[in-house]
């Protein structure tokens, strides 16, 4: 059996944006993208033009791990940040401080990267989508 976790979310308009983002600063593979409008329609719930051009679903590749996306369908009510967070866990301190600075860009340090009792580098971020991440480093140096 395999069980995995894979974080989803779900974007107030900016999921194009925000997969961009994290192509870059995570080195991510885009998996699968979808928009509304290449969805099959449905009469019961007509789609605003203004949707038609925002993710649907969406699957990126950080190293092993998968996460997914959507825009937020119009009207609906929307909540940023902390209904998630992300542990991005590594061996390399080196590649810790990398994403650290990466996903800090225009974003929220809560706790700066830095040496602690169980982590030789270890600190949390709010991004400047609003997501939270924490970034661990296993192992002592």
């Amino acid at each position: 059996m395999t069980l995995r976790l894979i974080p989803y979310l779900v974007m107030d308009g900016n999921a194009k944006e925000a997969i961009e983002f994290y192509q870059k600063a995570l080195d991510a593979q885009v998996l699968f993208t979808q928009s509304f409008g290449e969805m099959p329609e449905n009469p019961e719930f007509p789609l605003p033009a203004e949707a038609k051009d925002l993710v649907s679903h969406a699957t990126i590749k950080v190293g092993e791990t998968e996460v997914m996306f959507s825009d937020n369908f119009p009207g609906a009510p929307h909540q940023s940040g902390n209904q998630v967070t992300i542990c991005i866990s590594t061996d390399d301190a080196e590649q810790a401080r990398k994403f650290f600075e990466a996903l800090s860009d225009g974003g929220h340090v809560g706790m700066p990267l830095q040496e602690t009792f169980f982590s030789p580098a270890y600190g949390n971020l709010t991004d400047k989508f609003g997501v939270n991440f924490q970034i661990f480093t296993e192992g002592r140096q």
